[in-house]
């Protein structure tokens, strides 16, 4: 059994053995191939062109099957791009093709791997054997199915006349097809005929010769491109050559003139302005630009005085160059300029001076004070004209001693400023700083300027245009001993008060000044200076984000000089299109506003540059355009077309008694004014033979409102003109007075004005011998440029009647009525009656004036009853005491003024008296025999009572 197992595993070995060795010589070999091929394959089409051409052999042939090809097999991501077949197994011959049509765009090259497989031992492909990988690198030709197309719609240059150019411009096309046959462009052509420019194989096109400016501005012609397989552009493209005149620096592209609409708001001065600086080397440009107000000089559109409390000023600031007017009448000797064309000034010659009043002139200055002016210096020193002292303010002995306190004035260019301190602010035996100078280009230029002086302690700071100047020089002197005499404050010159000369001026100035103002106790901050010399009539520059980074730009703080600097025109020419001029004045002044721009320019290594012509426009401010509604027409033809008006309107006349007057608040004359502001404009229909005019009404910031007495100046001893500070309160106004009226001052609206004025207060304690007040309202925008009417109210008195003895008591008045007395007010002729008609309100106060009569008249008829009755021999004995006051409604001849206003009436012949006059009844006797009077008749009357009452025995 052993030998069994033993003989059974020996023939299972030998069996495996003899098998083996069988196999192994049916396939012995693996297949054979090339290890790289180099393909080509044309785009749209899926052969692949093989160099060699795939075949691979096998050592086992001519054995069936295992000297046999049956697979070529692509390995990697390439097979789902390509696949292989096998063509004749028995020679090995095999094709390589595209799964689909290749793409030369897509991808012009392709790399495979590929490996051949015999056919093993048997039909079954058992056994088989795989040969070593080859490469294939496949090349995908390309197609000429592409134009070619240009990079851009179009192409703009310009050329200079009577030059030669290599290349003016250059146009550029291009090609999608992927092999450089087809995608490069071999030529360009210019399709438009007879043109006087040619083109290279590039697209360089030049000029064939000199153009001429004024035979032909610009050309226009078309080009086309040609790929190297002979394809044309579908689309030609069109190119704009512009031919300029010989170059020469300076700036192009300006308009000398712009027209401002008011109210138009920021208008760019140079939108397409550039700098030319015919392809010379800079290596930095700089320009001026200055905006001059030409039709006045200064037009920042209020007064300093009027902008002091909105710009936050120190509160008591004194305006020593106010209007010239009734309250300030030492004004009336200057020489004015301005008016409604433009801000006031004044203007000194070398002769006029003026002397400010006590009343006007600020009290005794403290350590801490400011002074401020606008100044244009009227000329410069020269060898004729030797330099002497022009002085714009001072304050010095007024007699006795010529003392100079303080000073402000002009010599040679420089601005000198004296303060003597005295031995009760200081040692006399102390030197301390008493003159400042400063040496200022801004002095002679005869440019307006604003000058502010900041005085603290021993200190004195300069302020011109906001930029400040430290004194080059500071000389000291002693404390001036202490006097009684009195100071002269005056403006123009100095006031020279020695006993041994005759009291004159001296050190007259020469020039024009504006808002001269002192504002003791305090100096004014940094912004508060800015504010009062900023003029809303200004330079503006914006969108500065896209300014390059070495542009710098610097505007001066009345923003009228802009100064910009760059590395190359480029940059200096884009700072220069952002500039804007903007006029933010309600009615800014109709005329022109010149603007000056001057360049400088640096070259690269030259002493010498080219040199820029300076530029000269002008903006034209144009008269005020306002669209009118017409649903009204105009009231008075005598008004300017395009032309604002400040309008004042209500009651003419006031008819008070005359114990109203005496009260504390008094009365109120202006308590119905309306201040209302409209715009008038002209048109002209063509379907209308006369033009026809609208009006509008317009909101308008008044600058002052002048209450002004007529006639005689008030008398303190018995009557004043007054306004609360109340009724200032949560307003910019200020308000000044005398006895030659009320000055309310301030830039605010007209709603805050006419509610000032309407407080204004006129009070009266001794007014017996007085009949009647007249009082003048006017109004004013930018210091006078825009005026009002001149509004006249007129107060008039009424008197009590002097009491008479009379008999009737039938026209007696009752002692259980009062007497009342109304306001009456006397309306101006366009009141709302016409024709003589009466209207309702009048009506029902005649009514109720006879219904009092009637009422009086039957009180009167029983009192006389009862008393007959109770005691007629004491009734008779004392009618001697009764008095009645007389009805003035009696008096036929006089107008009525029962509690309303007075109406024309028809008097005994029928005929209508005029309104425009009030007759009212006067005392002929004083104020306290009129008193006297009253207080018996008072006595008589409460003797007779008493009698009546029974309360007194009979005699």
């Amino acid at each position: 059994m052993l030998f069994g197992v033993l003989f059974s595993l020996f023939w299972i070995v030998w069996g495996r053995q003899a098998s083996c060795a069988l196999v192994g010589k049916v396939n012995r070999h693996k297949p054979w191939m090339e290890s790289s091929y180099h393909g080509v394959i044309t785009e749209n089409t899926d052969t692949v062109l093989l160099d060699p051409p795939l075949m691979a052999v096998d050592k086992d042939a001519p054995v069936p099957y295992a000297g046999e090809i049956c697979a070529f097999k692509i390995h990697g991501g390439q097979k789902a791009l390509f696949e292989a077949v096998v063509l004749n197994a028995t020679s090995g011959e095999g094709l390589l093709r595209a799964r689909g049509p290749m793409d030369c765009e897509d991808q012009r090259e392709h790399t495979l791997t590929i490996q051949a497989y015999d056919c093993g031992t048997g039909p079954n492909a058992t056994d088989w054997k795989k040969s070593h990988k080859a490469v294939v690198h496949i090349q995908v030709d390309d197609v000429n199915e592409f134009p070619p197309v240009f990079r851009r719609m179009q192409y703009k240059a310009s050329v200079t006349e009577g030059k030669i150019y290599d290349a003016i411009l250059q146009v550029e096309a291009w090609d999608e097809d992927c092999s450089p046959q087809y995608s490069q462009i071999c030529n360009y052509d210019i399709v438009t005929a007879g043109t006087p420019f040619a083109i290279d194989r590039n697209g360089n096109i030049r000029n064939t010769e000199r153009l001429n400016y004024e035979k032909q501005h610009s050309y226009h012609f078309l080009v086309t491109a040609v790929d190297c397989g002979q394809k044309r552009a579908n689309e030609s493209v069109a190119v704009h050559i512009d031919v300029e005149p010989v170059c020469t620096p300076g700036w192009k592209g300006w308009s000398e003139r712009l027209d401002y609409e008011p109210g138009s708001g920021s208008r760019q001065l140079f939108p397409s302005m550039h700098l030319e600086t015919c392809g010379g080397a800079l290596s930095a440009v700089s320009a001026t630009l200055q905006l001059h107000a030409t039709h006045t000089g200064k037009d920042c559109g209020h007064s300093h005085k009027s902008l002091l409390k909105p710009c936050g000023a120190a509160v008591g600031s004194t305006n020593l160059l106010p209007a010239p007017g009734p309250s300030a009448g030492w004004m009336a000797s200057l020489l004015t300029d301005g008016g409604r064309d433009g801000e006031l000034f004044f203007r000194f010659d070398g002769h006029q001076a003026a002397i400010v009043p006590e009343r006007a002139a600020p009290h005794r200055l403290s350590d801490r004070f400011t002074i401020a002016t606008w100044m244009r210096h009227a000329q410069s020193p020269s060898t004729e004209h030797p330099a002497h002292n022009e002085t714009l303010l001072c304050s010095s002995d007024k007699t006795e001693m010529n003392r100079h306190h303080y000073s402000l004035y002009v010599h040679n260019c420089q601005l000198v400023f004296l303060l003597r301190r005295d031995s009760t602010q200081s040692d006399s035996d102390t030197v301390t700083p008493a003159e400042f100078h400063w040496k200022l280009h801004q002095i002679c230029d005869r440019q307006w300027h604003y000058y502010i002086l900041n005085v603290e302690l021993a200190t004195v700071a300069l302020l011109v245009d906001g930029v400040t100047f430290e004194p080059y020089l500071v000389t000291g002197d002693w404390a001036t001993h202490t006097s009684q005499v009195d100071t002269q404050l005056t403006v123009g010159a100095c006031w020279q008060g020695g006993e041994r000369d005759t009291p004159r001026f001296t050190q007259y100035f020469r020039g024009s000044l504006s808002g001269l103002t002192i504002g003791p106790g305090g100096t004014e901050r940094q912004k508060v200076i800015s504010c009062l010399q900023a003029c809303r009539e200004a330079l503006d520059i914006t969108s500065l984000e896209s300014l390059a980074e070495d542009v710098k730009f610097h505007l001066n703080p009345a923003q009228s000089v802009l100064v910009a600097d760059s590395g190359d025109a480029n940059g200096l020419s884009a700072v220069m299109s952002r500039v804007s001029y903007i006029n933010a004045l309600q009615f800014p002044s109709p005329g022109p506003r010149t603007l000056h721009i001057s360049t400088t320019l640096q070259c690269f290594g030259e002493d010498s540059c080219m040199s820029i012509p300076d530029v000269d426009m002008v903006v034209r401010v144009l008269p005020l355009r306002s669209t009118i509604t017409r649903s009204h027409r105009l009231a008075r033809p005598a008004l300017t077309p395009d032309e604002p008006r400040i309008a004042i309107t209500g009651s003419h006349r006031l008819v008070m008694p005359a114990a109203d007057l005496r009260v504390t608040a008094g009365v109120a004359p202006f308590k119905e004014v309306h201040i209302t502001s409209i715009a008038v404009k002209g048109d002209s229909s063509p379907f209308s033979a006369a033009p026809r005019s609208g009006v509008m009404e317009v909101m308008l910031n008044l600058d002052y409102c002048d209450v002004v007495v007529m006639g005689d100046e008030l008398d303190p001893d018995r009557e004043s003109l007054e306004i609360t500070h109340n009724a200032l309160l949560g307003k910019h106004l200020d308000a000044t007075n005398s006895t030659s009226g009320i000055s309310i001052y301030g830039v605010d609206s007209m709603l805050h004005y006419e509610q000032a004025v309407r407080q204004v207060r006129y009070r009266n304690w001794r007014p017996s011998a007085l009949s009647g007040r007249k009082f003048r309202l006017t109004c004013s925008e930018l210091n006078g440029r825009y005026t009002s009417n001149d509004f006249n109210m007129e107060v008039s008195v009424l008197h009590h009647t002097v009491p008479v003895e009379h008999v009737n008591h039938m026209a007696a008045q009752s002692q259980h009525l009062r007497p009342v007395h109304h306001p009456v007010v006397i309306h101006s002729l366009n009141s709302h009656v016409s024709g003589g008609a009466v209207s309702p309100s009048v009506t029902v106060v005649i009514v109720v004036c006879i219904s009092s009569l009637v009422l009086m008249a039957v009180m009167g008829i029983y009192r006389i009853h009862s008393t007959q009755h109770q005691d007629t021999s004491t009734q008779c004995k004392d009618t001697s005491a009764l008095t009645i006051t007389v009805n003035p409604m009696e008096n036929t001849g006089a107008p009525q003024t029962v509690g309303g206003a007075v109406r024309g009436q028809t008097n005994t012949e029928g005929e209508e008296e005029p309104t425009g006059d009030i007759w009212s009844g006067e005392s002929s006797d004083s104020e306290d025999e009129e008193e006297e009077q009253m207080e018996e008749e008072q006595k008589a009357q409460e003797g007779h009572m008493q009698k009546r009452n029974g309360t007194e025995p009979p005699s």
